[in-house]
């Protein structure tokens, strides 16, 4: 297991680090092959928000679903804790819907597998969960890395407004899915929404979470 710290807008220190490395030897029972953990550690200055100015945001990259959670604490040692609990269940959530899958027992409604995942914080900054990029020759569309992995980078984008904005802009490799799977994956990373291509439709499309087990899918039309 890859464990990659990262701070934005802060510094993370070594003894943080190691902290970092000890609290996620418990994730070392869900490890695959080439699993990689972002950890990612962000300060917010506000006085007003003394009680979450530190968040720490887990994404646990593999090569099936993304799985992410995020926490927001009065010290980043306090998030981190609730950031581990909250992919630990999502992780153990995956497991068991292989195992389903797997077996000869009948599948599990989504609302009934997801009834008792932890929910995230709202993020500061929307991000599109998955987005196909056009591929070329031997790489990745603009702003990807090789073998499947994502930028994460901040970029400024031209506006009609004063000043430009700054907004974080991803890209992924889509792979067409069915409704159900979204609804999965989105609640594997903890969003309201996913962007994926539909294998039934053959079309872009956005599952979106409604009040209580509800959810609602967005489709594009010429």
């Amino acid at each position: 297991m890859d464990i990659i710290v990262k701070g934005r807008r802060t510094d993370v220190s070594e003894k943080f680090r190691q902290h970092v490395d000890n609290k996620l030897d418990r994730l070392s029972k869900w490890e695959k092959k080439g699993m990689i953990v972002d950890v990612e550690v962000s300060e917010e200055r506000n006085p007003r928000l003394a009680d979450v100015r530190e968040r720490v945001e887990l994404t646990i990259r593999t090569n099936g679903p993304v799985i992410r959670s995020e926490a927001a604490a009065s010290d980043r040692y306090g998030a981190l804790d609730l950031a581990i609990d909250k992919i630990e269940a999502r992780l153990r959530k995956a497991a068991d819907r292989r195992k389903v899958h797997r077996g000869n027992h009948s599948p599990v409604s989504v609302a009934a597998a997801t009834a008792d995942l932890p929910g995230d914080m709202p993020s500061v900054t929307a991000t599109a969960t998955q987005a196909p990029p056009a591929q070329r020759s031997g790489e990745e569309a603009d702003g990807t890395e090789a073998g499947g992995r994502f930028s994460d980078e901040f970029v400024e984008l031209e506006t009609q407004g004063e000043a430009p904005v700054i907004v974080r802009e991803k890209f992924h490799r889509a792979k067409p899915m069915s409704i159900d799977q979204a609804l999965m994956e989105m609640e594997l990373v903890g969003h309201d929404f996913y962007l994926f291509h539909d294998e039934v439709k053959d079309a872009p499309s956005v599952v979106y979470r409604r009040k209580g087990f509800n959810y609602g899918v967005l489709r594009l039309v010429d």
